[in-house]
């Protein structure tokens, strides 16, 4: 008997590069990531580990890449080309749900992107409870089921249900009181009804990284976090992050901000023209910088 064809799994991107074996030790892997806007190549088929605990900083010129290969760990921008894993499952296969991956990703953007419409607790609390939300509904309507089907099944062959042990008044209570620890611990508990417009930057940002821990992320991906804030604000963000990096939170950070890379990164990336050009510990790529290009930089930002 003939084996049977294996259906080949869809995935975004040109499909040209065949998917490879993937590092079960790595938290998050990229394979031959490539992308392209029409004839400009912005990432240059990059492959690359993260493995849990580790902080990288990723440093480059403007325009060469970072923000992009940021991005496209958690396929906020498709790899033309490529792959990307995440906890062993492939981001670009349209048969994962790229939804309950990003659950476990935290992202901090440049300008904050908090609404502005809703207080600062909502602000912190709204994916918390919606997620949690759509997880009790799940659970009732496969409870649901569930009981329509034991109508029909003999007594000793009735399915149990899922255990229901929480409500909707219960999630935004818990979300409400993870939020507000959180706020106590950045110092803006009293903000909590206040809405963003009326802060600070590096409030809000601050706001905005405590917005992404309410979700307890396996890795926090930061987009340049201190560059829309003033120069006295930028201290606080960083100190902020570096306590996160302290307790062992994985981190991904692209910044401009050289003194905080070598001193919080374990593994420092140097980005340019769409490729890694070069990466070590920060002392060798602050101290004994070997691409000539990585020299041309540091001389420039140093």
């Amino acid at each position: 008997m003939k084996d049977a064809k294996q259906k080949k799994p869809k995935f975004v991107g040109t499909e040209k590069t065949p998917v490879e074996p993937f590092d079960a030790e790595a938290l998050i892997e990229v394979q031959h990531l490539t992308k392209r806007y029409g004839d400009l190549v912005v990432l240059d088929d990059i492959s690359e580990k993260i493995l849990p605990g580790e902080k990288v900083a990723i440093i480059g010129p403007s325009g060469s890449g970072k923000s992009t290969f940021l991005r496209c760990l958690n396929v906020l921008e498709d790899p033309t080309d490529g792959y990307v894993f995440f906890e062993g499952n492939n981001l670009c296969d349209l048969h994962v749900d790229i939804n309950l991956q990003r659950r476990r990703m935290g992202m901090v953007f440049q300008q904050f992107n908090l609404f502005n419409n809703m207080n600062v607790l909502k602000n912190i609390t709204l994916a918390p409870v919606h997620v949690a939300m759509q997880d009790l509904r799940k659970t009732r309507r496969a409870n649901f089921f569930t009981r329509i089907s034991n109508f029909f099944r003999p007594k000793d062959k009735k399915r149990p249900l899922i255990p229901v042990q929480t409500s909707r008044k219960q999630i935004v209570a818990d979300a409400e009181q993870n939020a507000m620890r959180l706020l106590g611990r950045i110092g803006l508990a009293e903000k909590a009804k206040v809405f963003p417009s009326t802060l600070s930057g590096g409030q809000r940002q601050r706001i905005a990284i405590v917005r992404a821990l309410a979700m307890n992320p396996k890795v926090m991906l930061f987009d340049e976090p201190t560059s829309a804030l003033d120069p006295e604000m930028v201290g606080e963000v960083l100190e902020l992050i570096k306590e996160l990096a302290d307790e062992g939170m994985t981190m991904v950070i692209v910044t401009h901000e050289m003194g905080f890379a070598r001193e919080v990164a374990t593994r420092v990336f140097f980005m340019d023209g769409g490729k890694i050009r070069e990466q070590g510990s920060p002392e060798q790529v602050f101290g004994s910088p070997k691409d000539d290009r990585l020299k041309e930089f540091l001389s420039k930002v140093l």
